[in-house]
């Protein structure tokens, strides 16, 4: 299999991803906060964690009335729907934490821009997730989360997430989350996404060296498709982590009560990893315009070689072509057409004539430095 085969299909699939960016939207004229239900959207399943530092209750619940009882016996509720198909089931879920119409709107009508905004009692915080399965195909989705007084939920668009970390450091006790409020939750929670984009750019990374090798040893114009198409993945990547490195700094300066200040501290954590994410898309973005360069001016210096080969040919045979024109004239009276040997000498002397030009041309170096190696010639 070529190398152009073996590319990620990760990095393929990326290219498909434009759709991450094209919101969904109700029809024209319909009132604010309705729900744009997109169609074969993955069915609500509904996933409670609630827990205290002494206990722990896990279940999948089918009953939205029961997601109440569950949450008022515990200190802290995980409440995690992951899929959206189900208008009915999501306006149950928001009369019963009491969402506001257009927040509930904003989890529908995906993809949103990455964003925090306060509403009566919760705040809402809103990114893109981006994450590489086992195969290595990439795949997208907005997460939603409301930060309530001893609640946290989210949103998903499909079933499968980066959270089995979370959920795992929840079931086994370790740490501090246990015994901290749902905002160190929500916390994890943005962190564990944040965190989710590094193996997608270790992938990049990875591409772009390979595109570099090839660009300098073995460039073809497939190389350069692939290089924009690497360009056009890490802007769509890039349309995604600045405006969530810009959701968190609201997050963390703005005074949201449902937020502590230890909490904060930690988020501050998250909003440097966030920063980081944004520089390496940016210097993966200048590398990939150098690749362009690159593949342009490699191309050129292999297109001048061809022109100085084709031109030392011609030059060669110039005065081999104006030798054969002088004796191929029809005069009478051409004392050498006569000689006993003088095609031969006339041969000899234009081979002489060609292999002294290719020898003062290979001295000028104009065939090759003929003291480089071969890998420079």
């Amino acid at each position: 299999m070529s190398t152009e085969e073996e590319a990620p299909r990760s990095l393929r699939r990326v290219a498909t991803a434009a759709s991450l960016f094209l919101k969904r939207n109700p029809p024209v004229g319909a009132r604010p906060g309705a729900l744009a239900i997109a169609a074969g959207a993955a069915k609500p399943r509904i996933h409670v964690i609630a827990y205290d530092a002494e206990r722990y209750f896990e279940s999948d619940v089918d009953d939205v009335a029961e997601v109440r009882r569950i949450s008022s016996a515990h200190a802290v509720a995980w409440i995690d729907v992951q899929g959206l198909g189900d208008e009915k089931v999501l306006q149950q879920i928001g009369d019963l934490f009491a969402l506001h119409p257009l927040a509930l709107a904003d989890v529908v009508n995906v993809p949103q821009r990455p964003k925090t905004e306060s509403y009566e009692g919760q705040h809402l915080f809103i990114c893109g997730m981006l994450r590489l399965d086992d195969k290595g195909d990439l795949h997208t989705e907005q997460v939603s989360a409301f930060i309530g007084k001893g609640h946290l939920l989210t949103f998903q668009e499909k079933h499968g997430d980066l959270f089995d970390p979370v959920r795992h450091r929840l079931r086994e006790n370790v740490g501090l989350l246990r015994s901290s409020g749902a905002d160190h939750l929500a916390y994890s929670i943005i962190d564990t996404i944040v965190d989710g984009y590094y193996p997608l750019l270790e992938v990049f990374g990875d591409q772009l060296d390979e595109l570099e090798d090839q660009v300098v040893r073995r460039p073809k114009p497939d190389l350069l498709v692939r290089v924009h198409e690497v360009k056009r993945m890490l802007l769509l990547v890039r349309r995604s982590i600045w405006p969530l490195r810009e959701a968190l700094s609201s997050l963390i300066r703005e005074p949201v009560p449902m937020v502590t200040d230890s909490a904060r501290l930690y988020l501050r954590d998250t909003y440097d990893h966030c920063a980081q994410l944004v520089e390496m898309v940016e210097s993966y973005r200048e590398l990939v315009s150098e690749l362009t360069n690159t593949y342009m001016s490699v191309m050129s210096n292999r297109t001048n070689d061809v022109m100085r080969v084709l031109t030392v040919v011609t030059t060669i045979f110039i005065p081999l072509t104006f030798v054969v024109g002088v004796y191929g004239m029809n005069f009478d009276y051409m004392p050498e057409l006569r000689w006993r040997h003088g095609y031969f000498i006339v041969i000899g002397a234009m081979a002489a004539l060609g292999l002294g030009l290719m020898l003062y041309f290979r001295l000028r170096g104009w065939l090759g430095d003929p003291d480089a190696p071969d890998e420079e010639r």
